[in-house]
């Protein structure tokens, strides 16, 4: 009792607890929590790849810190690395398989959980077709665990109907760079931010998504002796915007015919780089004759609300300095048009010359820890090593080097994520297995993925966390997480770290690669044929760089020894490149194409599929927020990070909320016509303008997934996450805001308004949230 008062009254201040002592390696740190070790290490939250150590006490993580040595992070970490190390022991880690019996799940020992899950897919596939059992897999996992799981699904399950939660998120930026440059991969490095004398960032909020980028720009004016200039093109004035020398408050989703429009400014001003073009590119005439017919200054100026002349100032700050680089992360992929918006900022930086030159070059900046390595070796959209599932001599030298049967290989892949759901919806696929991602949560249109889910015969999934997803499985297959396996993650620089093994796994889980090896037993001659000499993580990374010899995405030359030396290696990595490559596309770097040169490519700006409407006459912007990550199976339990952002809130700008007669900290109702959200926190604030609105997605207790609309890119199949027509309602105004159709058209027209100019950072406009 006395404790309990000591704490209430703040007395006991808990002085042996939180006093400070020497540590040989980090200097004063917490008494309590002292290591008994530090073990190097990579993070595994999101796409810049920090590199940390962790710190091990009594066989336990108790610490994270920011490895100084580690050429992307220099020693820093954002708020989730920093507390890393507690989600390891949280308390909804699953700690041994599980098998829903009468209705309940119960903790079950490998062999019934695997006996059971191999029985019921043998007899699905017996009666339905071996293409009745889907699996979506993730961006979280090593890519030695990706490997292991693709071969095993393509080639021992032998269904193709697999792909990841990466389309979610990154398969526009796959699909773009494809159709520009004839393969995935971000061709430049981190260091460009640092080199660069203009910085054009479309659609990415990397203060709160990817904050470490930022001391890679703010490194800039030291490296160059002058500021670069900083463009922000985003509907919604972000954190990030509060960086920039030119804000571009475009009109949402506009951004490809803004793109386009530079280009149409340039040609017509003679800013283009003409050596560069003809020497590196094809399909130039058919892509100016594109640009100069549809996309005049004055019509892109009505699309983005953008004046003329600002197009033209853009246009010049961008095309006429010496080094220029863009880039882009979901605001740009999470779009019906994703795929071509990403192919028209190549084309920007394409006839400009900023590609394969320090400081210069269109960066696709990646979402999770390890999206890159499924793209390169997870074996959905293509087979490992960049190869094409129509391309013969690719099967066969893939079969070749793994020793299978050419017939094995899928001549096409199955389908995408969003095809994989309306498949089980039509109930021709009867099995699904979910790895390391939360779909009811991170699915737009809830309500038909739920009625979807319903009708499987079985629901498999394999996570280290009893996600939303996990709590309505079949069968669990408890994994271990980070920190607990050895492998590698691959960044948006293409550097793959090595991410070592510094606890054991908790309680019965088991690593990924190791749950799919073992499972493997089960189907007669699989695990001989494919996994027989696997026997740790290391060979399963030597399998790996056999497959990429040669390739693109070239790994034949690393190891994890020298990963850990160097801080990880930029592939390719080979004889020529015995350190790895820092950038794709320069001098004498050809591209994957047929005649070796990039693709000029016209491709076209659409209206949304869903515009505001007097039912529904505001625009829903979904989005991120540093604290938290994903669906919060990770974030959840640790208290600094829901101290901070506890629950998801709905941004309003003063003139809706002045509709609604709300303030900030009162509560709403959000609703599409698909679905609705309550009990949403309201923040008044001039980040968003009058007619839109901002969530984030995080939270499954305000589930605003039940609200997006399932409108897919035709080519990568990402979803149109970011904007969806929608309603307010509250307590003062139960109908909710209704406007007639010129209300609305007037708002818009209102919002077209000229580019933010400002003069320095100190003039930037801040979030002026209303207390």
């Amino acid at each position: 009792m006395l404790k309990k008062i000591k704490d209430f009254l703040g007395v006991d201040i808990k002085t042996d607890k939180y006093k400070k002592v020497d540590d040989a390696k980090f200097g004063k740190i917490s008494n309590f929590k002292t290591p008994d070790e530090w073990v190097r290490s990579t993070c595994g939250y999101c796409g810049v790849g920090c590199g940390l150590y962790i710190g091990v006490k009594d066989g336990r993580p108790v610490y994270t810190k920011g490895d100084p040595a580690h050429p992307v992070s220099r020693g820093t970490l954002c708020p989730k690395g920093l507390t890393e190390h507690e989600m390891v022991d949280a308390s909804s880690r699953v700690k041994s398989p599980m098998i829903r019996k009468n209705g309940k799940l119960e903790a079950v020992e490998w062999d019934e959980a695997f006996k059971y899950t191999s029985d019921k897919f043998k007899q699905i596939q017996k009666e339905h077709g071996k293409e009745a059992i889907a699996v979506i897999s993730t961006g979280q996992f090593l890519t030695e665990d990706f490997y292991t799981l693709g071969k095993f699904v393509q080639l021992g399950l032998e269904s193709n109907n697999y792909d990841g939660n990466t389309t979610l998120c990154m398969a526009s930026a796959v699909m773009g760079y494809k159709q520009s440059f004839g393969s995935d991969g971000p061709p430049a490095s981190y260091e460009d931010f640092s080199h660069a004398d203009v910085i054009m960032l479309i659609g990415a909020n990397i203060a709160d998504n990817h904050p470490i980028l930022k001391l890679h720009i703010a490194r800039n004016k030291k490296i160059t002796g002058k500021k670069p200039t900083i463009i922000v093109i985003d509907p919604r004035h972000s954190k990030t915007a509060n960086m920039a020398d030119i804000f571009v408050p475009i009109a949402p989703r506009s951004d490809l015919a803004l793109i386009n429009g530079l280009c149409y400014i340039i040609f017509e001003q003679g800013w283009e780089d003409e050596k560069f073009i003809k020497e590196r590119t094809s399909g130039y005439r058919e892509f100016r004759s594109h640009i100069m017919k549809n996309y005049p200054p004055q019509e892109v100026a009505h699309i983005t609300g953008i004046d003329v002349k600002e197009l033209y100032n853009l246009a010049k700050v961008y095309a006429t300095a010496n080094k220029s680089l863009s880039a882009w992360t979901m605001g740009v992929n999470q779009s019906s048009i994703g795929t071509d918006t990403v192919s028209a900022i190549c084309n920007l930086a394409l006839i400009t010359g900023n590609l394969g030159k320090e400081g210069a070059s269109p960066f696709s900046i990646t979402g999770q820890c390890n999206a890159m390595g499924t793209r390169e070796f997870g074996f959905t959209s293509s087979i490992p090593g960049y190869r094409n599932f129509a391309s013969e001599s690719d099967r066969e030298e893939f079969a070749n080097v793994i020793g299978v049967p050419k017939e094995l290989i899928p001549t096409k892949r199955g389908y995408a994520y969003p095809q994989i759901i309306d498949a089980i919806d039509r109930g021709e696929i009867k099995a699904l297995w979910v790895t390391a991602t939360n779909p009811l949560v991170s699915f737009p249109d809830q309500n038909k993925l739920r009625r979807a889910l319903k009708k499987l015969d079985i629901l498999v999934v394999q996570d280290a966390f009893m996600s939303e997803t996990a709590q309505e499985a079949d069968v669990i297959f408890s994994a271990s997480t980070w920190s607990e396996k050895e492998g590698t993650y691959t960044n948006s620089e293409r550097r793959c770290n090595y991410a070592k093994r510094a606890v054991e796994p908790l309680g019965k889980s088991m690593s990924d690669a190791n749950i799919v090896i073992e499972f493997s037993k089960y189907f007669d001659g699989k695990y001989e044929l494919l996994f027989k000499d696997f026997k740790s993580s290391r060979d399963i990374f030597e399998e790996i760089k056999r497959v990429s010899r040669g390739r693109l995405c070239d790994y034949s030359g690393m190891s994890y020894e020298l990963m850990e030396k160097l801080g990880g290696i930029q592939w390719p990595c080979n004889e020529q490149y015995p350190e790895g490559k820092k950038r794709l596309y320069t001098d004498g770097f050809k591209f994957p194409t047929e005649d070796g040169k990039a693709k000029l490519l016209p491709v076209d700006w659409r209206p949304l599929a869903e515009s505001c409407n007097p039912n529904f006459p505001l625009t829903l912007n979904t989005g991120r927020t540093v604290e938290q990550w994903h669906t919060r199976t990770k974030t959840k339990e640790i208290a600094l990070l829901n101290n901070l952002a506890p629950e998801a809130w709905i941004e309003l700008n003063p003139k809706d909320a002045k509709k609604l007669k709300v303030k900030s900290g009162d509560r709403i109702k959000i609703a599409s016509s698909r679905g609705e959200v309550n009990n949403l926190i309201v923040k008044v604030t001039e980040v968003v303008r009058e007619g839109d609105c901002f969530v984030p997605f995080h939270f499954s207790e305000q589930l605003i997934n039940a609200v997006t609309i399932g409108d897919f890119d035709e080519k990568s199949f990402e979803p149109n996450f970011k904007q969806c027509a929608v309603n307010i309602y509250s307590e003062a105004v139960p109908e909710g805001i209704k406007m007639q159709e010129q209300e609305i058209a007037g708002i818009l027209e209102h919002q077209r308004v000229d580019i933010d100019i400002v003069e320095s950072r100190a003039k930037v406009k801040k979030d002026t949230f209303k207390e």
